[in-house]
């Protein structure tokens, strides 16, 4: 394969002699490999971050700190508008790179980058709307206001299948609110995050901004533990799986730090007897596929009424058929592979609980080899008869399967089904019927933190503040005003008076 990419995104460097490829900034002696599972190929190693290194990098934030809050918010939405042309400059060969490490299909690759794009815009707006509220004091000749204020030093823990999207969320709220930015990215995709650094880097640079405005941590979930259990990071921003998110918030919480999380989700779309099954067929399709379903949006269960489901299940088994699977950077190709084998395994053991469980295999899966999958990563996306209290469809599998459960009666019964999982990230409906649609959206319809009429689950909108309710943590990042999250909020009094006015009319004979 041509990685002409990597080098144009100063991934190809010479590293003391060794032949494994990259090694990051502090070379510790040992080191992550990045294998594509694309082709098995290795893409380069990194070396993982001790904790010497780590309390070094933490100091450098520290200190940059200090120095990055006493710019003006609009002159720091400046550096990351300039973040954001480095990005245009390098979108198709840091989109290649994403697809190529992590296995998205190439058009995914480049929308991300586009994402991060997006999300540079937006910061710069909002550094010059980071507002305050103002508020008529009980007592007279006070005025009363708040204003916001930068947190320090903010962690970031990625997950792999937003490689680079999500970790630009948190860091260019978080950079105009006035933080720096430690990222620990995920160690199965850690080259993304690499050259995201390295451009970034480039931009601190030229605009003497000190470095420790933004940096990169590596390693495994012990090099993680070093952020959750760090005093000196008030905020620690954590995507990935329920599981780590119980252990990530537990452990901040101790510290009374705060955390960010975004985990699992269980996503469902509803449709009703007066959908339009055209937005149906494509809605559920890519949010099945996208990605190899490694979306925590991705849709997982489509609850169908009993008078149209025949119909939606004949038109989704005629679509998979004509799925191209295969090399994702090749743009004929719809879904590319799982992030590594042992996603694989996962898969498989998830097909093995559903037919042990009692539920029918419509479309079979299973795992494809030969020419062009030789890396083992490569899984055919599949569709299976459920019911929705079967412990397997309770759980989130990061894979391509898609839950069919029928439902009859009306779409409160529907709504019911949807929200009957402990997951609560996104949501849907389709249908043309307006009482449905309300129903949906209002508080006694959908418990996620998104629902969307007539579109499906998978992505959102940089705008919109990206977030869920029950095991998906609670978080909120990107839009809307997410960016409290990242600073902390104080209340200001000013009497010009002459006088002290006391509470409750206590007074001082003096």
């Amino acid at each position: 394969m041509n990685t002409r990419f990597l080098r144009k995104l100063d991934l190809k460097k010479k590293n003391n002699g060794s032949s494994s490829g990259l090694k990051s900034w502090a070379d510790s002696g040992e080191y992550i490999d990045s294998c594509s599972p694309v082709d098995g190929k290795l893409i380069g190693s990194v070396s993982v971050t001790s904790r010497k290194e780590y309390d070094r990098i933490i100091r450098a934030s520290q200190r940059a700190f200090i120095k990055w809050r006493a710019i003006p918010a609009p002159q720091r939405g400046e550096i990351v508008r300039q973040y954001g042309d480095m990005l245009r400059k390098h979108k198709e060969d840091l989109g290649k790179l994403v697809s190529y490490e992590m296995g998205k299909s190439l058009q995914e690759g480049y929308g991300e980058v586009q994402e991060m794009i997006d999300i540079c815009d937006f910061a710069v707006g909002l550094s010059r709307q980071l507002y305050g509220l103002s508020m008529h004091s009980e007592r007279p000749s006070h005025r009363m206001y708040e204003q916001w204020h930068p947190l320090g030093i903010v962690g970031i823990i990625s997950a792999f299948n937003f490689p680079v999207a999500v970790w630009s969320w948190n860091a260019m709220i978080a950079m105009v609110c006035g933080d720096t930015v430690v990222w620990k990215a995920s160690e199965k995709a850690p080259m993304c995050a690499v050259a995201c650094q390295n451009l970034m880097a480039e931009v601190l640079k030229t605009n003497k901004v000190p470095e420790g405005v933004s940096s990169i941590i590596n390693g495994d979930y012990t090099v993680g533990e070093y952020m959750t259990t760090d005093s000196r990071i008030p905020l620690v921003s954590a995507t990935g799986s329920t599981r780590m998110g119980k252990i990530v918030g537990t452990t901040v919480a101790q510290r009374l730090g705060r955390s960010l999380l975004e985990l699992g989700g269980n996503n469902a779309i509803i449709v009703t007897p007066e959908a339009d099954l055209k937005l149906v067929l494509t809605g559920a399709v890519f949010g099945a596929v996208g990605t190899c379903g490694q979306r925590c949006t991705s849709t997982r269960r489509l609850i169908i009424h009993e008078s149209i489901y025949d119909t939606v299940k004949k038109q989704l088994r005629k679509a998979y058929r004509q799925l191209s699977i295969g090399n994702p950077l090749d743009s004929k190709n719809h879904v590319g592979p799982l992030i590594d084998t042992d996603a694989v395994d996962n898969y498989l053991n998830a097909i093995k609980s559903v037919k042990e469980e009692g539920g029918k295999m419509l479309v079979a899966g299973g795992k494809l080899k030969g020419e062009g999958y030789e890396s083992g990563c490569y899984v055919k996306p599949a569709i299976a008869e459920v019911t929705n209290d079967m412990a397997i469809v309770q759980h989130e599998t990061f894979a391509p399967i898609l839950y069919l459960i029928k439902y009859s009666g009306t779409v409160e019964d529907a709504i019911a089904v949807q929200n009957d999982v402990p997951q609560g990230l996104s949501s849907a409906i389709m249908t043309t019927n307006l009482r449905e649609a309300e129903l949906f959206l209002s508080n006694a319809g959908s418990d996620c933190g998104i629902a969307n009429v007539n579109i499906g689950t998978s992505g959102a909108e940089i705008g919109g503040a990206f977030g869920g309710e029950k095991e998906t943590g609670g978080g909120r990042e990107s839009g809307s005003d997410s960016w409290k999250a990242y600073m902390r909020r104080q209340t200001n009094t000013i009497n010009y008076s002459t006088d002290l006015p006391l509470a409750q009319g206590i007074k001082f004979d003096f």
